[in-house]
Protein backbone atom coordinates (compact mmCIF):
# COMPACT_ATOMS: atom_id res chain seq x y z
CA UNK A 1 0.00 0.00 0.00
CA UNK A 2 1.53 3.27 -1.05
CA UNK A 3 1.09 7.06 -1.08
CA UNK A 4 -0.61 9.50 1.08
CA UNK A 5 -3.86 8.79 2.99
CA UNK A 6 -6.21 12.17 2.77
CA UNK A 7 -8.97 12.92 5.32
CA UNK A 8 -11.12 13.29 2.53
CA UNK A 9 -10.90 9.84 0.99
CA UNK A 10 -11.59 7.96 4.10
CA UNK A 11 -14.64 5.73 4.85
CA UNK A 12 -16.95 6.28 7.64
CA UNK A 13 -15.58 3.47 9.26
CA UNK A 14 -11.71 4.50 9.04
CA UNK A 15 -12.34 7.91 9.46
CA UNK A 16 -14.26 6.77 13.16
CA UNK A 17 -11.30 4.50 14.08
CA UNK A 18 -8.89 7.65 13.64
CA UNK A 19 -10.91 9.82 15.17
CA UNK A 20 -10.51 7.38 18.16
CA UNK A 21 -6.90 6.99 18.16
CA UNK A 22 -6.11 10.89 17.94
CA UNK A 23 -8.10 11.38 20.18
CA UNK A 24 -7.20 8.73 22.71
CA UNK A 25 -3.37 10.89 21.83
CA UNK A 26 -4.82 14.00 22.29
CA UNK A 27 -6.47 13.39 25.49
CA UNK A 28 -3.73 10.96 26.75
CA UNK A 29 -1.08 14.08 25.86
CA UNK A 30 -3.10 16.64 27.82
CA UNK A 31 -4.15 14.44 30.85
CA UNK A 32 -0.36 14.06 31.10
CA UNK A 33 1.02 17.90 31.12
CA UNK A 34 -1.67 18.34 33.37
CA UNK A 35 0.34 15.64 35.92
CA UNK A 36 4.07 17.04 35.38
CA UNK A 37 2.40 20.66 36.18
CA UNK A 38 1.66 18.79 39.61
CA UNK A 39 5.36 18.34 40.19
CA UNK A 40 7.33 22.18 38.67
CA UNK A 41 7.02 22.98 42.48
CA UNK A 42 7.44 19.65 44.52
CA UNK A 43 10.40 18.04 42.66
CA UNK A 44 13.45 17.24 44.14
CA UNK A 45 15.37 19.81 43.12
CA UNK A 46 14.98 22.71 41.00
CA UNK A 47 16.45 21.42 37.37
CA UNK A 48 14.08 18.93 38.21
CA UNK A 49 10.76 21.25 38.30
CA UNK A 50 11.61 23.55 35.52
CA UNK A 51 12.21 19.96 33.47
CA UNK A 52 8.55 19.01 34.61
CA UNK A 53 7.38 22.20 33.67
CA UNK A 54 8.84 22.32 29.62
CA UNK A 55 7.64 18.97 29.71
CA UNK A 56 4.20 20.07 30.83
CA UNK A 57 4.46 22.57 27.60
CA UNK A 58 5.45 20.07 25.43
CA UNK A 59 2.94 17.85 26.05
CA UNK A 60 0.06 20.56 26.41
CA UNK A 61 1.25 22.01 22.66
CA UNK A 62 0.82 18.48 21.23
CA UNK A 63 -2.04 17.64 22.65
CA UNK A 64 -3.24 20.67 20.68
CA UNK A 65 -1.84 20.17 17.66
CA UNK A 66 -3.63 16.71 17.71
CA UNK A 67 -6.84 18.23 19.03
CA UNK A 68 -6.66 20.60 15.86
CA UNK A 69 -6.08 17.55 13.36
CA UNK A 70 -9.74 16.11 14.55
CA UNK A 71 -11.12 18.82 12.11
CA UNK A 72 -9.74 17.00 9.30
CA UNK A 73 -11.83 14.55 11.02
CA UNK A 74 -15.41 15.61 11.33
CA UNK A 75 -15.17 16.59 14.71
CA UNK A 76 -15.08 20.07 16.04
CA UNK A 77 -11.69 20.51 18.24
CA UNK A 78 -13.24 23.49 20.56
CA UNK A 79 -15.98 21.44 21.70
CA UNK A 80 -13.53 18.32 22.26
CA UNK A 81 -11.18 20.43 24.06
CA UNK A 82 -14.31 22.27 26.44
CA UNK A 83 -16.83 20.54 26.56
CA UNK A 84 -16.92 16.48 27.12
CA UNK A 85 -17.28 14.72 30.26
CA UNK A 86 -14.68 12.72 32.10
CA UNK A 87 -16.69 9.50 30.49
CA UNK A 88 -15.45 10.86 27.39
CA UNK A 89 -11.85 11.04 28.42
CA UNK A 90 -9.81 8.21 25.97
CA UNK A 91 -6.85 9.13 27.53
CA UNK A 92 -4.73 5.92 29.15
CA UNK A 93 -5.94 5.03 32.32
CA UNK A 94 -2.36 5.02 33.78
CA UNK A 95 -2.52 8.55 33.88
CA UNK A 96 -6.76 8.32 35.72
CA UNK A 97 -4.79 9.65 39.22
CA UNK A 98 -2.02 11.94 40.14
CA UNK A 99 1.09 10.84 40.59
CA UNK A 100 1.39 10.59 44.47
CA UNK A 101 5.32 10.89 44.26
CA UNK A 102 8.46 11.78 41.67
CA UNK A 103 8.99 7.85 41.73
CA UNK A 104 5.45 7.72 40.30
CA UNK A 105 6.58 10.43 37.65
CA UNK A 106 9.72 8.94 36.93
CA UNK A 107 7.72 5.59 35.69
CA UNK A 108 5.27 8.34 33.88
CA UNK A 109 7.87 9.50 31.89
CA UNK A 110 9.65 6.15 31.02
CA UNK A 111 6.64 4.23 30.72
CA UNK A 112 3.87 6.29 29.69
CA UNK A 113 5.88 9.19 27.69
CA UNK A 114 7.45 6.14 26.40
CA UNK A 115 4.50 4.16 25.24
CA UNK A 116 2.93 7.97 23.52
CA UNK A 117 5.77 8.36 21.69
CA UNK A 118 6.77 4.81 20.38
CA UNK A 119 2.61 5.27 19.22
CA UNK A 120 2.82 8.65 17.30
CA UNK A 121 6.28 7.18 15.97
CA UNK A 122 4.80 4.90 13.72
CA UNK A 123 1.73 7.29 13.35
CA UNK A 124 4.28 9.79 11.72
CA UNK A 125 5.83 6.90 9.28
CA UNK A 126 2.20 5.58 7.96
CA UNK A 127 0.11 7.04 5.13
CA UNK A 128 -2.09 9.92 6.80
CA UNK A 129 -1.04 12.67 5.74
CA UNK A 130 -2.19 15.60 8.44
CA UNK A 131 0.15 12.81 11.12
CA UNK A 132 3.29 12.55 8.54
CA UNK A 133 3.30 16.27 8.40
CA UNK A 134 2.28 18.06 11.73
CA UNK A 135 4.24 14.64 14.22
CA UNK A 136 7.09 14.48 13.38
CA UNK A 137 8.12 17.61 15.36
CA UNK A 138 6.95 16.66 18.70
CA UNK A 139 8.95 13.47 18.38
CA UNK A 140 11.74 15.79 18.00
CA UNK A 141 10.52 17.32 21.38
CA UNK A 142 9.94 13.99 23.15
CA UNK A 143 13.62 12.77 22.74
CA UNK A 144 13.93 15.48 25.82
CA UNK A 145 11.76 13.59 27.55
CA UNK A 146 12.79 10.03 27.12
CA UNK A 147 16.36 11.29 27.94
CA UNK A 148 15.06 12.74 31.37
CA UNK A 149 12.54 9.68 31.76
CA UNK A 150 15.68 6.98 31.55
CA UNK A 151 18.50 9.01 33.78
CA UNK A 152 15.88 9.60 36.22
CA UNK A 153 14.81 6.11 36.39
CA UNK A 154 18.26 4.29 36.18
CA UNK A 155 19.30 6.86 39.15
CA UNK A 156 16.19 5.73 41.24
CA UNK A 157 16.83 1.94 40.10
CA UNK A 158 20.53 1.61 41.14
CA UNK A 159 19.81 3.91 44.53
CA UNK A 160 21.34 2.63 47.98
CA UNK A 161 18.15 3.93 49.46
CA UNK A 162 16.17 0.63 49.42
CA UNK A 163 12.42 2.93 49.42
CA UNK A 164 13.29 4.59 46.17
CA UNK A 165 14.01 0.89 45.03
CA UNK A 166 10.27 0.31 46.06
CA UNK A 167 8.52 3.40 45.19
CA UNK A 168 9.77 2.81 41.60
CA UNK A 169 9.23 -0.87 41.13
CA UNK A 170 5.29 -0.42 42.67
CA UNK A 171 4.96 2.75 40.40
CA UNK A 172 5.86 0.48 37.51
CA UNK A 173 4.13 -2.66 38.46
CA UNK A 174 0.81 -0.15 38.43
CA UNK A 175 1.90 1.60 34.87
CA UNK A 176 2.86 -1.24 32.97
CA UNK A 177 -0.62 -3.23 32.34
CA UNK A 178 -2.77 -0.40 31.63
CA UNK A 179 -0.05 0.80 29.47
CA UNK A 180 0.86 -2.82 27.69
CA UNK A 181 -3.29 -3.31 27.19
CA UNK A 182 -3.35 0.31 25.33
CA UNK A 183 -0.34 -0.26 23.27
CA UNK A 184 -1.68 -3.81 22.51
CA UNK A 185 -5.15 -2.74 21.82
CA UNK A 186 -6.44 -4.89 18.30
CA UNK A 187 -9.88 -4.35 18.81
CA UNK A 188 -12.05 -3.58 15.56
CA UNK A 189 -10.79 0.18 15.09
CA UNK A 190 -7.05 -0.81 15.42
CA UNK A 191 -7.31 -3.35 12.58
CA UNK A 192 -9.09 -0.44 10.32
CA UNK A 193 -6.31 1.38 11.08
CA UNK A 194 -4.09 -0.93 10.44
CA UNK A 195 -5.63 -1.94 7.27
CA UNK A 196 -5.39 1.66 5.92
CA UNK A 197 -2.14 1.98 6.23
CA UNK A 198 -1.73 4.76 9.10
CA UNK A 199 -0.07 2.89 11.87
CA UNK A 200 1.96 -0.12 12.66
CA UNK A 201 0.05 -3.32 13.70
CA UNK A 202 -0.44 -3.77 17.60
CA UNK A 203 1.79 -6.87 18.08
CA UNK A 204 4.32 -4.68 16.02
CA UNK A 205 4.44 -1.60 18.50
CA UNK A 206 4.06 -3.64 21.21
CA UNK A 207 7.63 -5.13 20.65
CA UNK A 208 8.98 -2.55 20.09
CA UNK A 209 7.47 -0.80 23.15
CA UNK A 210 8.71 -3.76 25.35
CA UNK A 211 12.63 -3.57 23.60
CA UNK A 212 12.36 -0.02 23.96
CA UNK A 213 11.96 -0.10 28.32
CA UNK A 214 13.34 -3.58 28.38
CA UNK A 215 16.69 -2.49 29.66
CA UNK A 216 15.55 -0.50 32.26
CA UNK A 217 12.89 -2.33 33.80
CA UNK A 218 15.36 -4.89 34.49
CA UNK A 219 17.73 -2.59 37.11
CA UNK A 220 14.61 -3.36 39.34
CA UNK A 221 14.48 -6.97 38.49
CA UNK A 222 11.38 -7.00 36.44
CA UNK A 223 10.95 -8.68 33.00
CA UNK A 224 8.59 -6.51 30.70
CA UNK A 225 8.33 -9.23 28.11
CA UNK A 226 6.38 -11.32 30.98
CA UNK A 227 4.35 -8.43 32.43
CA UNK A 228 0.36 -8.61 30.56
CA UNK A 229 -1.90 -5.88 29.76
CA UNK A 230 -4.72 -5.03 31.71
CA UNK A 231 -7.82 -7.39 31.18
CA UNK A 232 -10.78 -4.99 30.42
CA UNK A 233 -10.74 -2.74 27.89
CA UNK A 234 -13.68 0.19 26.56
CA UNK A 235 -13.30 -0.27 22.84
CA UNK A 236 -15.63 2.82 21.89
CA UNK A 237 -13.04 4.88 23.82
CA UNK A 238 -9.81 2.91 23.38
CA UNK A 239 -8.37 2.70 26.98
CA UNK A 240 -9.30 0.79 29.92
CA UNK A 241 -12.37 1.38 32.22
CA UNK A 242 -12.77 4.37 34.11
CA UNK A 243 -12.06 7.96 34.02
CA UNK A 244 -9.56 10.76 34.77
CA UNK A 245 -10.08 12.23 37.91
CA UNK A 246 -12.26 15.40 38.62
CA UNK A 247 -9.63 18.41 39.40
CA UNK A 248 -7.37 17.19 36.39
CA UNK A 249 -11.19 17.17 33.77
CA UNK A 250 -11.38 20.56 35.55
CA UNK A 251 -8.16 21.63 34.57
CA UNK A 252 -7.69 20.13 30.99
CA UNK A 253 -11.70 21.47 30.04
CA UNK A 254 -10.48 25.26 31.44
CA UNK A 255 -13.31 25.43 33.50
CA UNK A 256 -12.09 27.47 35.70
CA UNK A 257 -11.35 30.11 33.26
CA UNK A 258 -14.45 29.37 31.16
CA UNK A 259 -15.45 33.09 31.36
CA UNK A 260 -11.68 33.98 30.23
CA UNK A 261 -11.39 31.68 27.06
CA UNK A 262 -10.00 32.86 24.08
CA UNK A 263 -9.68 31.05 20.80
Amino acid sequence: MSGSLQPDALDEATRSALRRFVLSLADSKRILGIRYSDWILGAPSIEAGIAASSMCQDEWGHARLLYAMLKDLGADPAAVEHERSAEEYASVDALDAPFPDWAAVTAGMLLVDGALTVVLGSFARGRFEPATTRVPKMLAEEAFHRSLGEAWYRRLALSTAAEAQDRLRRATEGVLPPVLAWVGASDGPAHLLVEAGAVAPPAELLAAYREDVRDCVALLGLDVDAARGSDSWDAERGRGPGRPDVDAIERARGDRNRMLLVE
